[in-house]
Protein backbone atom coordinates (compact mmCIF):
# COMPACT_ATOMS: atom_id res chain seq x y z
CA UNK A 1 0.00 0.00 0.00
CA UNK A 2 1.52 3.30 -0.94
CA UNK A 3 2.43 5.29 2.09
CA UNK A 4 -0.23 8.66 2.15
CA UNK A 5 1.96 10.97 3.63
CA UNK A 6 5.20 10.61 1.46
CA UNK A 7 5.94 14.04 -0.48
CA UNK A 8 5.87 14.61 -3.93
CA UNK A 9 7.50 17.60 -5.78
CA UNK A 10 3.51 18.43 -6.43
CA UNK A 11 3.65 19.32 -2.16
CA UNK A 12 6.01 22.34 -3.08
CA UNK A 13 8.19 21.78 -0.23
CA UNK A 14 11.56 23.11 0.02
CA UNK A 15 14.50 23.39 1.70
CA UNK A 16 17.57 26.06 1.76
CA UNK A 17 21.63 25.12 1.03
CA UNK A 18 22.38 26.61 4.32
CA UNK A 19 19.45 24.34 6.22
CA UNK A 20 19.89 20.99 5.57
CA UNK A 21 23.39 22.11 5.15
CA UNK A 22 23.89 23.50 8.31
CA UNK A 23 27.23 22.26 10.11
CA UNK A 24 25.90 21.88 13.33
CA UNK A 25 28.17 24.75 14.77
CA UNK A 26 26.17 27.53 17.26
CA UNK A 27 27.80 30.49 19.69
CA UNK A 28 29.37 27.79 22.38
CA UNK A 29 31.11 24.96 19.93
CA UNK A 30 32.36 24.44 16.78
CA UNK A 31 30.55 22.44 13.89
CA UNK A 32 29.36 18.70 14.61
CA UNK A 33 29.22 18.12 10.85
CA UNK A 34 31.36 18.54 7.70
CA UNK A 35 30.59 21.25 5.54
CA UNK A 36 29.28 20.07 2.12
CA UNK A 37 28.89 21.03 -1.01
CA UNK A 38 26.07 23.08 -2.67
CA UNK A 39 26.03 19.91 -5.25
CA UNK A 40 26.71 17.53 -2.34
CA UNK A 41 23.88 18.86 -0.49
CA UNK A 42 21.26 18.66 -3.54
CA UNK A 43 22.46 15.33 -3.74
CA UNK A 44 20.89 14.68 -0.06
CA UNK A 45 17.54 16.39 -1.04
CA UNK A 46 17.48 14.10 -3.71
CA UNK A 47 18.55 11.36 -1.35
CA UNK A 48 15.31 12.58 0.62
CA UNK A 49 12.62 12.56 -1.71
CA UNK A 50 10.15 14.15 -2.53
CA UNK A 51 11.56 17.19 -2.56
CA UNK A 52 10.14 20.43 -4.73
CA UNK A 53 13.20 22.84 -4.97
CA UNK A 54 16.48 24.52 -3.19
CA UNK A 55 16.59 27.90 -2.29
CA UNK A 56 19.85 30.01 -1.72
CA UNK A 57 21.84 32.98 -0.34
CA UNK A 58 24.18 34.51 -3.08
CA UNK A 59 27.17 33.30 -0.59
CA UNK A 60 25.67 29.82 0.10
CA UNK A 61 26.15 28.91 -3.42
CA UNK A 62 29.72 31.15 -4.51
CA UNK A 63 31.69 32.26 -1.34
CA UNK A 64 31.89 35.67 -1.28
CA UNK A 65 35.18 36.24 -2.43
CA UNK A 66 35.26 33.26 -4.60
CA UNK A 67 37.45 34.16 -8.24
CA UNK A 68 35.81 33.42 -11.70
CA UNK A 69 36.94 30.24 -12.19
CA UNK A 70 35.94 28.67 -8.70
CA UNK A 71 32.44 30.38 -9.25
CA UNK A 72 31.97 29.16 -12.19
CA UNK A 73 32.86 25.34 -11.47
CA UNK A 74 30.85 25.99 -8.53
CA UNK A 75 27.85 26.80 -10.65
CA UNK A 76 28.40 24.20 -13.11
CA UNK A 77 28.80 21.31 -10.45
CA UNK A 78 25.32 22.76 -8.91
CA UNK A 79 23.68 23.08 -12.08
CA UNK A 80 24.09 19.49 -12.72
CA UNK A 81 23.38 18.47 -9.38
CA UNK A 82 19.81 19.88 -10.01
CA UNK A 83 19.48 18.30 -13.00
CA UNK A 84 20.64 14.69 -11.96
CA UNK A 85 17.69 14.96 -8.80
CA UNK A 86 15.16 16.88 -11.02
CA UNK A 87 15.18 19.68 -8.49
CA UNK A 88 15.02 23.60 -9.30
CA UNK A 89 16.03 26.82 -7.75
CA UNK A 90 12.90 28.26 -6.03
CA UNK A 91 13.96 31.13 -4.24
CA UNK A 92 17.33 33.39 -4.28
CA UNK A 93 18.22 36.40 -1.63
CA UNK A 94 21.06 37.84 -0.33
CA UNK A 95 23.74 37.50 2.75
CA UNK A 96 23.79 40.85 4.19
CA UNK A 97 24.31 40.17 7.45
CA UNK A 98 27.65 37.84 7.47
CA UNK A 99 30.22 40.59 6.55
CA UNK A 100 31.74 42.49 8.86
CA UNK A 101 31.02 45.61 6.16
CA UNK A 102 27.60 45.07 7.46
CA UNK A 103 27.99 45.39 10.92
CA UNK A 104 26.04 48.44 11.58
CA UNK A 105 23.51 47.76 8.31
CA UNK A 106 23.19 46.85 4.96
CA UNK A 107 20.21 49.23 3.41
CA UNK A 108 20.10 51.45 6.62
CA UNK A 109 23.53 51.44 7.14
CA UNK A 110 24.64 55.04 8.18
CA UNK A 111 27.46 54.42 5.46
CA UNK A 112 26.17 55.50 2.03
CA UNK A 113 29.07 53.35 0.48
CA UNK A 114 28.17 50.13 2.68
CA UNK A 115 24.17 51.04 1.55
CA UNK A 116 25.44 51.36 -2.08
CA UNK A 117 27.19 48.23 -1.94
CA UNK A 118 24.17 46.47 -0.33
CA UNK A 119 22.26 47.34 -2.95
CA UNK A 120 24.81 45.98 -5.73
CA UNK A 121 25.74 43.11 -4.07
CA UNK A 122 21.92 42.48 -4.13
CA UNK A 123 21.78 43.02 -8.04
CA UNK A 124 24.49 40.69 -8.64
CA UNK A 125 22.34 37.91 -6.03
CA UNK A 126 19.46 38.81 -8.15
CA UNK A 127 21.33 37.96 -11.25
CA UNK A 128 22.72 34.79 -9.83
CA UNK A 129 19.09 33.78 -8.62
CA UNK A 130 17.54 34.46 -11.97
CA UNK A 131 20.41 32.22 -13.63
CA UNK A 132 18.89 29.42 -12.44
CA UNK A 133 15.41 30.19 -12.91
CA UNK A 134 14.53 31.93 -9.48
CA UNK A 135 11.12 34.04 -9.56
CA UNK A 136 10.92 34.52 -5.43
CA UNK A 137 13.45 36.87 -4.15
CA UNK A 138 13.69 36.88 -0.02
CA UNK A 139 14.89 40.18 2.18
CA UNK A 140 15.77 39.40 5.29
CA UNK A 141 17.32 42.53 6.90
CA UNK A 142 19.88 40.54 9.46
CA UNK A 143 21.45 43.43 10.30
CA UNK A 144 18.62 46.17 9.56
CA UNK A 145 18.28 47.98 13.14
CA UNK A 146 20.32 49.23 16.46
CA UNK A 147 21.71 48.10 19.78
CA UNK A 148 20.99 51.90 20.53
CA UNK A 149 18.56 54.58 19.15
CA UNK A 150 21.10 57.14 19.78
CA UNK A 151 22.82 55.78 16.58
CA UNK A 152 20.27 56.50 14.24
CA UNK A 153 16.76 57.81 12.89
CA UNK A 154 14.25 55.29 13.08
CA UNK A 155 12.51 57.56 10.62
CA UNK A 156 15.73 57.93 8.13
CA UNK A 157 16.14 54.31 8.20
CA UNK A 158 12.58 53.06 7.34
CA UNK A 159 12.98 56.00 4.61
CA UNK A 160 16.46 54.07 3.46
CA UNK A 161 15.22 50.71 3.25
CA UNK A 162 12.39 51.82 1.34
CA UNK A 163 14.35 53.76 -1.35
CA UNK A 164 16.65 50.08 -1.61
CA UNK A 165 13.46 48.29 -2.45
CA UNK A 166 11.89 50.84 -4.80
CA UNK A 167 15.57 50.51 -6.81
CA UNK A 168 15.94 46.82 -6.52
CA UNK A 169 12.40 46.56 -8.05
CA UNK A 170 12.96 48.84 -10.61
CA UNK A 171 16.29 46.84 -11.28
CA UNK A 172 14.10 43.31 -11.65
CA UNK A 173 11.89 44.95 -13.92
CA UNK A 174 14.70 46.32 -16.40
CA UNK A 175 15.97 43.06 -16.54
CA UNK A 176 13.12 40.90 -17.09
CA UNK A 177 13.48 38.27 -13.85
CA UNK A 178 9.62 39.04 -13.49
CA UNK A 179 10.39 38.06 -9.77
CA UNK A 180 8.36 38.56 -6.66
CA UNK A 181 9.99 40.04 -3.55
CA UNK A 182 8.69 38.89 0.02
CA UNK A 183 9.96 40.42 2.86
CA UNK A 184 11.06 38.87 6.02
CA UNK A 185 10.58 39.84 9.36
CA UNK A 186 11.97 38.96 12.88
CA UNK A 187 11.78 40.91 16.52
CA UNK A 188 15.52 40.50 17.64
CA UNK A 189 18.87 38.81 17.06
CA UNK A 190 21.62 39.71 15.59
CA UNK A 191 20.71 43.19 16.29
CA UNK A 192 19.20 44.30 19.71
CA UNK A 193 16.27 45.78 18.21
CA UNK A 194 15.30 45.33 14.40
CA UNK A 195 13.72 48.13 12.32
CA UNK A 196 10.50 45.33 10.92
CA UNK A 197 10.16 43.15 13.80
CA UNK A 198 6.83 41.62 12.84
CA UNK A 199 5.09 40.88 9.88
CA UNK A 200 2.27 43.67 10.17
CA UNK A 201 5.88 46.33 9.73
CA UNK A 202 6.10 44.96 6.47
CA UNK A 203 2.65 44.41 5.29
CA UNK A 204 2.11 48.37 6.18
CA UNK A 205 5.72 49.45 4.23
CA UNK A 206 4.36 47.61 0.96
CA UNK A 207 1.58 50.53 0.30
CA UNK A 208 4.18 53.07 0.43
CA UNK A 209 6.44 51.18 -2.37
CA UNK A 210 6.61 52.55 -6.05
CA UNK A 211 5.90 48.81 -7.30
CA UNK A 212 3.96 47.50 -4.07
CA UNK A 213 2.35 44.62 -6.65
CA UNK A 214 5.76 42.89 -6.90
CA UNK A 215 6.53 43.10 -3.00
CA UNK A 216 4.88 40.53 -0.39
CA UNK A 217 5.80 38.67 2.90
CA UNK A 218 8.04 35.61 4.11
CA UNK A 219 6.15 35.13 7.48
CA UNK A 220 9.13 32.56 9.50
CA UNK A 221 7.20 30.63 12.36
CA UNK A 222 9.96 31.15 14.81
CA UNK A 223 10.33 34.86 14.65
CA UNK A 224 6.50 35.98 15.68
CA UNK A 225 6.91 33.19 17.98
CA UNK A 226 10.20 34.94 19.83
CA UNK A 227 8.00 37.54 19.91
CA UNK A 228 5.48 35.96 21.59
CA UNK A 229 2.56 36.28 18.54
CA UNK A 230 0.48 33.89 17.44
CA UNK A 231 2.06 33.37 13.95
CA UNK A 232 -1.58 32.09 12.16
CA UNK A 233 -2.58 35.48 13.18
CA UNK A 234 0.00 37.39 10.90
CA UNK A 235 -0.19 34.74 7.95
CA UNK A 236 -3.97 35.32 7.59
CA UNK A 237 -2.95 38.82 7.85
CA UNK A 238 -1.15 38.33 5.14
CA UNK A 239 -3.15 35.89 2.98
CA UNK A 240 -6.23 38.34 3.33
CA UNK A 241 -4.02 41.44 2.12
CA UNK A 242 -2.99 38.62 -1.14
CA UNK A 243 0.79 39.43 -0.27
CA UNK A 244 1.66 35.78 1.15
CA UNK A 245 4.44 35.39 -1.29
CA UNK A 246 6.56 32.75 0.45
CA UNK A 247 6.96 30.78 3.84
CA UNK A 248 9.13 29.76 6.31
CA UNK A 249 8.13 26.70 8.42
CA UNK A 250 10.08 25.62 11.59
CA UNK A 251 8.99 25.71 15.14
CA UNK A 252 10.44 27.31 18.37
CA UNK A 253 9.73 27.80 21.99
CA UNK A 254 8.15 30.95 22.93
CA UNK A 255 10.35 33.76 24.01
CA UNK A 256 13.68 32.03 23.42
CA UNK A 257 16.04 33.14 20.94
CA UNK A 258 15.78 31.50 17.63
CA UNK A 259 16.07 27.87 17.36
CA UNK A 260 14.77 26.77 14.08
CA UNK A 261 13.51 23.52 14.84
CA UNK A 262 11.51 20.96 12.81
CA UNK A 263 8.37 22.00 12.00
CA UNK A 264 5.33 20.81 14.24
CA UNK A 265 8.44 19.54 16.91
CA UNK A 266 7.48 21.82 19.59
CA UNK A 267 3.53 23.48 19.33
CA UNK A 268 2.29 21.31 17.38
CA UNK A 269 -1.37 22.52 17.62
CA UNK A 270 -0.33 25.94 16.34
CA UNK A 271 1.49 24.09 13.43
CA UNK A 272 -1.92 22.45 12.75
CA UNK A 273 -3.93 25.15 12.71
CA UNK A 274 -0.81 26.68 10.60
CA UNK A 275 -1.57 24.15 8.19
CA UNK A 276 -5.31 24.21 8.26
CA UNK A 277 -5.32 27.95 7.40
CA UNK A 278 -2.59 27.30 3.98
CA UNK A 279 -4.50 24.69 3.24
CA UNK A 280 -8.35 26.26 3.96
CA UNK A 281 -7.05 29.60 2.02
CA UNK A 282 -5.29 26.95 -1.01
CA UNK A 283 -2.55 28.89 -0.37
CA UNK A 284 -0.20 28.04 -3.54
CA UNK A 285 3.10 29.26 -2.96
CA UNK A 286 6.07 27.31 -1.96
CA UNK A 287 6.54 25.94 1.66
CA UNK A 288 10.46 26.15 2.39
CA UNK A 289 11.44 24.55 6.08
CA UNK A 290 13.94 27.50 7.16
CA UNK A 291 14.82 25.22 9.75
CA UNK A 292 17.94 22.72 10.40
CA UNK A 293 18.73 19.21 12.49
CA UNK A 294 19.64 19.15 15.86
CA UNK A 295 23.50 19.68 16.58
CA UNK A 296 23.94 15.77 17.42
CA UNK A 297 22.48 14.67 13.66
CA UNK A 298 24.94 13.30 11.25
CA UNK A 299 24.09 13.15 7.75
CA UNK A 300 21.78 9.87 7.74
CA UNK A 301 19.63 11.83 10.76
CA UNK A 302 19.59 14.85 8.42
CA UNK A 303 17.94 13.39 5.71
CA UNK A 304 15.28 12.05 8.76
CA UNK A 305 14.84 15.88 9.45
CA UNK A 306 14.16 16.84 5.74
CA UNK A 307 12.02 13.61 5.80
CA UNK A 308 10.45 14.39 8.99
CA UNK A 309 9.80 18.43 7.87
CA UNK A 310 7.52 17.29 5.25
CA UNK A 311 5.62 14.10 6.88
CA UNK A 312 4.67 16.30 9.55
CA UNK A 313 3.10 19.01 7.78
CA UNK A 314 1.07 16.43 5.25
CA UNK A 315 0.11 14.68 8.52
CA UNK A 316 -1.08 17.88 9.51
CA UNK A 317 -2.71 18.82 5.90
CA UNK A 318 -4.77 15.07 6.73
CA UNK A 319 -5.81 16.12 9.83
CA UNK A 320 -7.16 19.54 9.09
CA UNK A 321 -9.67 17.67 6.29
CA UNK A 322 -10.31 15.24 9.42
CA UNK A 323 -11.47 18.35 11.19
CA UNK A 324 -13.59 20.27 8.49
CA UNK A 325 -15.30 16.99 8.01
CA UNK A 326 -15.83 15.94 11.41
CA UNK A 327 -19.67 15.89 12.66
CA UNK A 328 -19.01 16.79 16.38
CA UNK A 329 -16.83 19.88 14.68
CA UNK A 330 -19.93 20.80 12.26
CA UNK A 331 -22.21 20.60 15.04
CA UNK A 332 -20.60 23.49 17.11
CA UNK A 333 -19.82 25.39 14.61
CA UNK A 334 -23.32 25.67 13.55
CA UNK A 335 -24.45 26.24 17.62
CA UNK A 336 -21.18 28.86 17.51
CA UNK A 337 -22.02 30.97 14.30
CA UNK A 338 -24.94 32.88 14.11
CA UNK A 339 -25.14 34.44 10.39
CA UNK A 340 -27.34 37.08 9.21
CA UNK A 341 -27.14 38.44 5.91
CA UNK A 342 -29.79 41.02 6.80
CA UNK A 343 -27.48 41.93 9.64
CA UNK A 344 -24.08 42.05 8.01
CA UNK A 345 -25.57 43.69 5.04
CA UNK A 346 -26.56 46.66 7.67
CA UNK A 347 -22.72 47.07 8.68
CA UNK A 348 -21.35 46.26 5.21
CA UNK A 349 -20.44 49.25 2.20
CA UNK A 350 -21.75 52.66 4.12
CA UNK A 351 -25.16 54.11 3.00
CA UNK A 352 -26.76 56.83 5.38
CA UNK A 353 -30.53 54.44 4.71
CA UNK A 354 -28.19 51.92 6.43
CA UNK A 355 -27.01 53.61 9.26
CA UNK A 356 -30.46 55.00 10.18
CA UNK A 357 -31.56 51.33 10.01
CA UNK A 358 -28.79 50.35 12.09
CA UNK A 359 -28.86 53.83 14.66
CA UNK A 360 -32.82 52.44 14.94
CA UNK A 361 -32.35 48.96 15.93
CA UNK A 362 -32.56 47.83 19.48
CA UNK A 363 -30.26 44.98 20.68
CA UNK A 364 -30.88 42.98 23.88
CA UNK A 365 -27.20 42.77 25.59
CA UNK A 366 -28.95 39.80 27.90
CA UNK A 367 -29.87 37.72 25.51
CA UNK A 368 -26.55 38.41 23.52
CA UNK A 369 -24.65 37.53 26.42
CA UNK A 370 -26.20 34.16 27.25
CA UNK A 371 -26.06 33.04 24.21
CA UNK A 372 -23.23 29.62 24.29
CA UNK A 373 -20.12 29.25 22.94
CA UNK A 374 -18.86 25.82 23.99
CA UNK A 375 -15.35 26.54 23.17
CA UNK A 376 -13.93 24.00 25.21
CA UNK A 377 -15.57 21.19 23.89
CA UNK A 378 -14.49 22.35 20.27
CA UNK A 379 -11.09 23.10 21.40
CA UNK A 380 -11.35 19.50 23.41
CA UNK A 381 -12.64 17.72 20.24
CA UNK A 382 -9.59 19.48 17.90
CA UNK A 383 -6.98 17.96 20.76
CA UNK A 384 -8.84 14.52 19.74
CA UNK A 385 -8.63 14.52 16.58
CA UNK A 386 -5.00 15.95 16.40
CA UNK A 387 -4.02 12.79 19.06
CA UNK A 388 -6.21 10.60 16.78
CA UNK A 389 -9.73 9.63 18.02
CA UNK A 390 -11.80 8.96 16.03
Amino acid sequence: MADPFKPTAKDRFTFGLWTVGNTGRDPFGEATRPRWSPAEIVDLLGEVGGVHGVNFHDNDLVPIDASEEESATIKRDFAGALKRNKLQVAMGTTNLFGDPAFKDGAFTSNDAEVRAYAVQKTMRAMDLAAEFGAKIYVFWGGREGAETDAAKDPVEAVRRFRSALDFLCGYSIEQGYDMRFALEAKPNEPRGHMYFPTTGHYLALINSLKHAEMVGVNPEVAHEHMAGLNFVHAVAGALEAEKLFHIDLNDQEFGRYDQDLRFGSVNLKHAFFLVKLLEDHKYDGYKHFDSHAFRTADRDDVIEFARGSMRTYLLLKERAKRWNSDKEIKRLLRKINKASKDIDGLTGDFTPARAETLGAMEFNREKLAARPLPYERLDQRTMEILMGVE
